[in-house]
């Protein structure tokens, strides 16, 4: 597809009518939004409930993004596709009959881990990582079938490297960065990197400031150059945005991502007992509004007006062409 959009593939935000303006101001044609970190299938159920509620009080500003297409109308239109996606497989419990019917009720979409063990793989906070599981053999040949895209964003290198390897389509990391520009455990190794672009993959480069490097202080002019060496590792046609914005979300809720139900204790994650809440974001990428400033720097670094389409959307907008509908 040739129509120039700007696609963002991860936020979870405080979603009102000012953050759906932002969007509109921002110039932003399609949003990936997680409606699942911990949840079993009948609390995202309700998830889906509360957005299509927001679907019908805000329709002059969003609409489901389901498709493509979806994306095409939408930017014509003046609104933001909104597509659904999980952090975690637990709607999926250990049934796997219900990830086509996750997909058809408009899930895009699922990462095989968040940050621990689970059914299918192994988080990137784990000691141990034994790679996909039995039955994430399974989820991924029906992954596969039905156009639910396969996200390894907080998962381990072997299970990554394993998934990519096991998928017959393309794979996804939606929110990440190269561990060799800031190293953390959320970040992605070169080898990761290099498997993921040779298998037609997409990364999308993150905007949370616990993946940057000098977190909130990072400067855009690092962030672009960044962006800049991961294309020539990867290839352009394999990059993309993931900002990972968690904009105006109250810290009880970094608390349900990192803890959900699974422990008794506190876990910081990528913060620490000082730094519990959600760290700072760098003052040229506050909110859904600054999508611009992301343009000017990528061009500024010696993108052309083509390529800098192509990172801010263009790439995301092939790869769902090509990845949301049945396998063949």
């Amino acid at each position: 597809m040739s129509t120039a959009v700007t696609i963002d593939c991860l936020q979870y935000c405080n979603w009102s009518r000012p953050i759906f303006d932002q969007m509109v101001q921002g110039g932003v044609d399609a949003v990936h939004v997680t409606i699942c970190y911990h949840e079993d299938f009948r609390e995202t159920v309700s998830n889906i409930e509360t957005w299509n509620r927001y679907f019908q009080v805000y329709s002059d500003r969003i609409v489901p993004g389901r498709t493509a297409q979806d994306i095409v109308d939408a930017n014509k239109n003046g609104k933001t596709a909104i597509i659904f996606g999980f952090q975690n497989c637990s709607p999926i419990l250990d049934d796997i009959g219900l990830i086509e019917i996750c997909h058809q009720l408009g899930v895009r979409f699922m990462q095989l881990s968040y940050n621990n063990q689970s059914v299918l793989a192994t988080g990137c906070y784990e000691q141990e990582d034994p790679g996909i599981t039995r039955m994430g053999h399974q989820v991924i040949k029906e992954m596969n079938r039905v156009g639910l895209v396969i996200d390894m964003s907080h998962s381990a290198e072997k299970s990554t490297l394993q998934a990519i390897e096991l998928s017959e389509r393309p794979i996804a990391i939606t929110h990440a960065n190269p561990s060799a520009w800031h190293p953390t455990l959320r970040n992605k190794s070169d080898r990761v990197l290099i498997a993921l672009a040779e298998s037609g993959g997409m990364l999308g480069v993150s905007l949370y400031p616990h993946h940057l490097k000098d977190a909130g202080e990072c400067t855009l002019d690092s962030f672009c150059r960044m962006v800049a060496e991961t294309v020539e590792k990867m290839g352009i046609e394999h990059v993309g945005l993931g900002s990972d914005l968690c904009q105006d979300q109250p810290d009880s809720v970094v608390n349900w991502m990192r803890n959900g139900r699974w422990t008794r204790e506190t876990d910081y994650g990528e913060g620490s007992v000082s730094a519990s809440g959600f760290p700072s974001q760098p003052q040229w990428f506050g909110n859904n509004a600054d999508f611009q400033n992301i343009r000017n720097g990528l061009e500024s670094v010696g993108f052309t007006g083509a390529e800098a389409d192509s990172i801010m959307g263009g790439n995301w907008l092939d790869f769902f062409q090509r990845s949301f509908g049945p396998g063949g």
